[in-house]
């Protein structure tokens, strides 16, 4: 017998489905080798971690079973549930590290250089000949491009300060946003587990109202019974078929009196 079973119905489930999603992995990452086309790659690379989301969804819920079990259980039977949460996240981790290991062979292979382009000649109708240029032209025409270089260099840095102030922002939210939908998850796990709790004690007070109809029914009989040997009892006071009612005095019978007046 699974000692999980033994300990508890639902721990046994939850551990059915972990293995079931765990030998689901194993085949996907073999599966995922094979495949040479990057689209299909990617793909398969977000079905496995749908399957590793749900994976971690039920190891929380395995240990939320498994405190719940805690006071009705041994230190010994607590330590082998222990144990097994931990070779379940362990084994989990494995998965989650070989998908980054393909994530970011994938990536390489999408990767493009976007410094790859063809190269751009300056035109040369604006240019001035340095022979047929005075020094102090020479001189301001320098001075006008190292001008317009800085320029160029302002320019570059306010581009860059912004694109970092849009990226600590984007940063910022994105921070938010993952808390905000990690509270979500949590909270929609608690709701499922008490659903399936709420759902357990509605089978429990379902079997108990059946049991406390059948015993009021059998009550039921038992007075009726009661109540028609009584009146058999009443009706024919003679008929020894029937045994008295421990309880109940049978009927008086016609008394002769020893003495009669004169």
């Amino acid at each position: 017998m699974d000692p999980l079973a033994a300990v508890s119905e639902e721990l046994a489930e939850i551990d059915g489905q972990v293995a079931d999603i765990f030998r689901a992995l194993s085949n996907g990452f073999q599966k995922l080798e094979k495949i040479k086309d990057v689209n299909r790659q990617s793909r398969q690379l977000e079905e496995l971690t749908d399957k590793m989301r749900e994976c971690k969804r039920l190891i929380k819920e395995f240990d939320r079973e498994m405190k719940e079990t805690e006071r009705r259980t041994d230190a010994n039977t607590h330590k082998m549930l222990n144990e097994k949460k931990q070779s379940m996240i362990k084994e989990l981790n494995s998965y989650v590290a070989l998908k980054k290991q393909h994530q970011s062979n994938l990536e390489n292979n999408k990767r493009v250089d976007l410094f790859d382009g063809p190269s751009e000649g300056f035109g040369e109708e604006n240019v001035l000949l340095a022979s047929s240029m005075t020094n102090q032209q020479l001189i301001d025409r320098g001075n006008h491009m190292m001008d317009e270089t800085d320029q160029a260099i302002d320019r570059a840095k306010k581009v860059v300060q912004d694109t970092v102030d849009v990226g600590t922002e984007t940063a910022a939210a994105l921070k938010a946003q993952t808390e905000q939908m990690s509270r979500i998850v949590n909270e929609l796990d608690s709701i499922h587990f008490s659903i399936k709790k709420a759902s357990k004690l509605v089978k429990e007070i379902g079997r108990q109202v059946a049991t406390d109809k059948c015993i009021m029914a059998l009550l039921f009989l038992i007075v009726i019974g009661v109540i028609a040997i009584i009146i058999v009892k009443l009706v024919n006071p003679n008929n020894k078929d029937i045994r008295d009612i421990p309880g109940l005095a049978p009927p008086a019978m016609n008394r002769r009196l020893l003495w009669t007046p004169n």
